[in-house]
Formats: structure tokens, C-alpha cells, sequence
């Protein structure tokens, strides 16, 4: 199959502000709740921080220019909330809005189109101390910090993702505690939930009512269930409860205006403990696109019976296996390489939430332990080979109808990877994190020769 996409559709990287930014406390910024979790002992890997990381707040106009040099189309990034208000209150910090004015300047006069993320898990701390997420009161916090950013970028910037991966930082920050802010908590987990939704509906009539013209989406990972016995029944209501947890809980709410039946049933009193009059009128969001963050499809085997429902501290409310026979090969952080994968995530949801309007890949990429040679070079074939794979499939489902709009490839440069630290590597620009040295990788040259094949395909037709 060609990688033929359509003429509007645009090519990007995606970044996130605590993974690469550093200046973790200069010109005002806040403690966020990653600062915080990452230098407890124990959290991350190697007790690593995100407090240099790449280094883009000092060197974002050499980070532009290399994107220029490998022909993006668009930058998605997000925006710290602890730097524009340190405290996750009303009280601003003119410095940080000043950096990323300078960023978006320096993206715009390079002809790449800025996509910002509001949120991408670094929660001002001060905030987290009064509950954060399992704190309804978040929802208003969010929903002024969203106001300013739009009133003070608008102009500039048309494209804003709300929330990146609720289900992640709710459930893995709030449920098992293995990303911050660290909490174990299942009703906390259920409250971030519900409250992650009304803050995406609040938050989009929001920058609708400052900025008209605003393209407003969010951002969800999302997978594929593959079961090892569809004949057991066990194991397909299972499947069910796993793919409306992580797929169908935001899916379901925003663009179908109620939560999966099958979830909200399992969750019983403890959800309906956070729903308050009216909620359930506030589920149904106005979307314009979907962020779909697709790494790879997820397998499950038949429960077994010492598996037992996981309530404090687990990853699931319910008992649940993993298959451990993933197919080959895997990446290093241990996912299976499932191209195929993507494509049919992208034509299910067409077909099963048919009022998604436009469908963006946010995020889609492979971690690999990369080494560079003594010539300089990074010869990562893995990673060009998952990479042309997956755009194969995408455009497979752009052929059977799903509407697809853009694909950002995860990362633009090795970067902090959350609980992992610095070991896992997502870039196609290597970075050596002692020099901070960045070198486009062979996947790097690859992307930027679709891209450009891309173009000038569209820029012939024109003739």
C-alpha cells in the first residue's frame, strides 16, 4: 500500500512540557506535582527528574529550526500550567506567558502550525494539596487557567487539545500510584474520572465563547482488546469491562452523552457518590476533533481463579490478566509492535462514534534503546520500520472512510519518560542527555522523506 494521505492532512511531532522543557524553577515557575513525585525515592527510575530534561525553555529556537529542517507541519506541544500561575490560582506569571508567546512566534514565523496540549499532567502541586483531580473544585481551576491561555494565545493559535490521557494520569497517578501525584485511592480514581469529563465540557464552551473559530479536541489513549478465547464468556464480559474503562468511558460520555452501562453498573454507588444533579446533562461535549494516542493493541487471557477484583492500590477495579504472550517483536519498554493495529482502531471509531467530526493521531511511536555510532549517526531500523508501518494503516483507514486529519509522530526528541526516566527513548532526534546534543535519527530522515513526498505530490497535482 502507498502512503498516499489526502491534501489537508498534515504531518507534526508531539512533545509535552514537563518532558522536555527543564527550568524547572526559573522565572517564577511553580512546583508541579511531577517535580514533586519525581524526586521521591523510589518513583522514577534512577531517581530522575524532569528538571533539565532537553532544556527547551534555553533552547527551543535550535529545537524550531530542526523541525523546519525535517519539513513538520504542525508542533504539538503543551503548556506548564505551574508557569503561568505558580500556584494554580489566579495569580500570573507574566514570564512564563512570555515564553510561550516566544515559542509560538518562533514556530509561526517558521511556517509550522502550533497545536497546544493545556494539559499534559503537570498539575500545579498547590493544587494537588487540596485534592486535585478527586477535587471537584478542579474543574473551575482548570476551566480559568484554560480562559487565560486562549485569551492571551488565541490570536495565534487555532488548534487546542484540552486534556492529554485522562485515563492515564487518573488511573496510574490516582488508582496504583505509579505516576504522580502517587494516590491509591479507587474513589479518587472514579472522581478524577467524572471530573476529567466535566472539565473538558467546561473547558471547550470556554474557549468557544473567547475564541470563535477555535478547533477544539482531546487527546485519549486508546488500544485494541485481543483475547485468547473468544469462545469464553468469562473472558469476553472481561473484554467488555477493559475496553469500556479505557476506550469507551470518554468516548462514550462525550460524543454519546451517557458512561458504558457495563461500567457504570460495576462502579454502582461509586460513581453515582460524584454524580451531582445535572451531570449527567454536562457529559455530551461540542468536539471537533479526537487525539487518538495508539502505541499498540492490548491482550488478555482467561481470568484465573486466585484473581481477585483490585480495589485499593490496583491498575483495574477488576480482575484481570495479561496474556504474557504478546506476539513479536516487542519495543523495549515491552509493547507489542501491532501496526495493524491502529488502522482498525481508526475505522471502529468511525463506525462506532459516528459523530466524531475529524480524528487526529496525537500521538504514535516506539521506544528503543538507541546508541549512537562512532560516525554520529543513530541507525534506529526499528523505529523506521514501526513508523512506515503504522502510516501504512493509517492511511488504510483514511481509504475505508475514517476521518483522519494529521498524524504526530511521539516523540520529536528523546525526552523524560515519566516513571521511566531517561532510559526509554521515543525520539527521532537522539539526544544525549549530558551535552544535550540533539541528532535527527535514521527515522528522522525517513519522516521527513514522507513528508516531503507528501507535499510535493499535492504541490504537482496543483500544477
Amino acid at each position: 500500500m502507498s502512503l498516499e494521505f489526502p491534501e489537508h492532512f498534515k504531518f507534526g511531532v508531539a512533545t509535552s512540557s514537563y518532558q522536555i522543557e527543564g527550568a524547572f524553577d526559573t522565572d517564577g515557575r511553580g512546583t508541579s506535582i511531577w517535580d514533586t513525585f519525581s524526586k521521591t525515592p523510589g518513583k522514577v527510575v534512577n531517581a530522575e527528574t524532569g528538571d533539565i530534561a532537553c532544556d527547551h525553555y534555553n533552547r527551543y529556537k535550535e529545537d524550531v529550526a530542526l523541525m523546519k529542517q525535517l519539513g513538520m507541519q504542525t508542533y504539538r506541544f503543551s503548556i506548564a500550567w505551574p508557569r503561568l500561575f505558580p500556584n494554580g490560582d489566579t495569580q500570573r506569571e507574566q514570564r512564563g506567558f512570555d515564553f510561550y508567546h516566544r515559542l509560538i512566534d518562533e514556530l509561526i514565523e517558521n511556517g509550522i502550525e502550533p497545536v497546544i496540549t493545556l494539559y499534559h499532567w503537570d498539575l500545579p502541586q498547590a493544587l494537588e494539596d487540596k485534592g486535585g483531580w478527586a477535587n471537584r473544585d478542579i474543574v473551575e481551576a482548570f476551566d480559568y487557567y484554560v480562559g487565560e491561555c486562549v485569551k492571551e494565545f488565541g490570536s495565534k493559535v487555532s488548534k487546542w487539545i484540552t486534556l492529554n490521557e485522562p485515563w492515564v494520569f487518573i488511573w496510574l497517578g490516582y488508582m496504583n500510584g505509579i505516576h504522580a501525584p502517587g494516590v491509591k485511592s479507587l474513589d479518587a480514581a472514579i472522581a478524577g474520572s467524572h471530573h476529567t469529563v466535566l472539565a473538558h465540557h467546561k473547558a471547550a464552551s470556554t474557549i468557544r465563547a473567547i475564541q470563535s473559530d477555535a478547533s477544539v479536541g482531546i487527546s485519549f489513549n486508546m488500544t485494541n482488546y485481543v483475547t485468547d478465547d473468544p469462545q469464553n464468556a468469562e473472558l469476553q464480559e472481561l473484554k467488555v469491562l477493559m475496553d469500556s474503562h479505557i476506550n469507551r468511558w470518554w468516548m462514550d460520555a462525550i460524543f454519546n452523552g451517557s458512561y458504558p452501562q457495563e461500567l457504570a453498573d460495576f462502579y454502582g454507588d461509586q460513581l453515582q457518590k460524584f454524580m451531582l444533579p445535572g451531570d449527567a446533562e454536562l457529559l455530551a461535549t461540542e468536539t471537533d476533533f479526537v487525539g487518538v494516542n495508539y502505541y499498540s493493541d492490548s491482550y488478555l487471557s482467561t481470568p484465573q481463579p486466585e484473581d481477585k477484583p483490585m480495589v485499593e492500590g490496583g491498575l483495574f477495579p477488576f480482575p484481570h490478566r495479561s496474556n504474557g504472550a504478546t506476539p513479536e517483536p516487542k519495543t523495549d519498554i515491552g509493547w507489542p509492535v501491532t501496526p495493524h493495529g491502529i488502522g482498525d482502531l481508526l475505522i471502529r471509531i468511525a463506525r462506532d462514534w459516528p459523530a466524531v467530526k475529524s480524528i487526529v493521531i496525537s500521538e504514535n511511536g516506539a521506544a528503543y534503546h538507541d546508541v549512537k555510532s562512532a560516525d554520529g549517526t543513530v541507525n534506529d531500523a526499528a523505529r523506521v520500520e514501526y513508523l512506515e508501518g503504522h502510516l501504512h494503516h493509517v492511511a488504510r483507514a483514511i481509504h475505508a472512510g475514517a476521518p483522519v486529519d494529521a498524524y504526530f509522530a511521539w516523540s520529536f526528541m528523546d525526552n523524560f519518560e515519566w516513571a521511566e526516566g531517561y532510559a526509554m527513548r521515543f525520539g527521532i532526534v537522539y539526544v544525549d542527555f549530558t551535552t544535550l546534543e540533539r541528532t535527527p535519527k535514521r527515522s528522522a530522515e525517513v519522516y521527513s522523506s514522507i513528508i516531503s513526498a507528501h507535499v510535493n505530490r499535492w504541490e504537482l497535482a496543483r500544477i
